[in-house]
């Protein structure tokens, strides 16, 4: 295991999924919802085909159709619908900082779904990182934003979504995986442009970010599968909390956005909570391996 490569590849994907965010949050400003997702999913859904083919991989397979793949899609479709939303409403490091609970929401959901046996350790850490999700919100306080409950539905949607990766039939590859997933989003926007708000001309600076946008978000899926296939997946993966940091700063730098403490404060319970998660389980592994 090449564990330094791992974390350097890693910390890029991080970087790349926050620039993606950046160029999503500044199209959204002109373009509706829908059709940045009928945009982007239909420009990933090509690009992972092409990639799937080049790899010698079918498009097609009856797999694709199994119930863990079809969970897996109904996942990315809510996660990507709501996460985009709260992009375009609010302030980009609030739901940048609310994502970073999707590792507890996947420990929560294997515990409660999968049989995944979670000790009163690790539940604990699980309600202080929801607990941080809440102080970040903020339900009922001053400075409440509504639209931040989509961050909040995007983080289980995104949760089912890997979970159900991890019960997809081991002949269905990630590329065939993500095709599908980015092609899922072209009817849902469709759906959206049809009866939420109708598509609007694109100039030159849209037509860039949406390009900046899918450039970014195929760079950093490249990085992260190849982070975890280099590198100790225990090691590699706390690596993912970086992305909360380039969202800050590009937050700030782009948006003029100044978190105030009860964001920092919640970002920092999260986090903590999903180290220690990752910590125990890691500590659980090597204790079951006997060494």
């Amino acid at each position: 295991m090449d564990n330094m490569r791992g974390i350097m590849l890693m910390v890029a994907a991080m970087a790349a999924f926050a620039l993606e965010d950046m160029f999503v949050k500044k199209v959204a400003a002109t373009l509706p919802i829908g059709q940045i997702l009928t945009l982007l999913g239909m420009g990933g859904g090509i690009i992972f085909a092409l990639m799937a083919l080049r790899r010698g991989q079918r498009l097609w397979s009856r797999a694709l159709l199994s119930r863990p793949v079809l969970l897996r899609n109904s996942g990315e479709i809510v996660g990507t619908l709501c996460y985009v939303t709260a992009i375009a409403l609010t302030p980009l490091a609030s739901a940048s900082a609310i994502l970073q609970a999707t590792p507890l929401a996947v420990t929560l959901g294997a515990a409660l779904f999968m049989g995944a046996q979670v000790g009163w350790r690790r539940w604990t850490a699980i309600s202080v990182g929801f607990v941080g999700v809440l102080i970040v919100v903020r339900p009922g306080l001053d400075g409440f934003e509504p639209a931040s409950i989509f961050a909040v539905v995007a983080v289980f949607g995104l949760a089912l979504r890997d979970l159900a990766t991890r019960a997809t039939p081991r002949n269905v590859g990630s590329l065939q995986l993500s095709a599908y997933g980015f092609f899922m989003l072209v009817p849902i926007g469709l759906v959206m442009m049809t009866f939420v708000q109708g598509p609007v001309a694109i100039d030159r600076t849209d037509a860039l970010s949406l390009l900046g946008a899918l450039v970014m978000g195929v760079s950093g899926y490249y990085a992260i599968v190849e982070a975890m296939r280099v590198g100790d997946v225990a090691v590699v993966t706390p690596f993912r909390y970086t992305r909360l940091i380039f969202a800050l700063v590009i937050a700030m730098a782009a948006f003029g956005e100044h978190p105030d403490t009860m964001t920092l404060v919640g970002a920092a319970v999260i986090i903590s909570s999903g180290l220690y998660t990752l910590w125990r389980e890691r500590a659980l592994s090597l204790r079951r391996a006997g060494r």
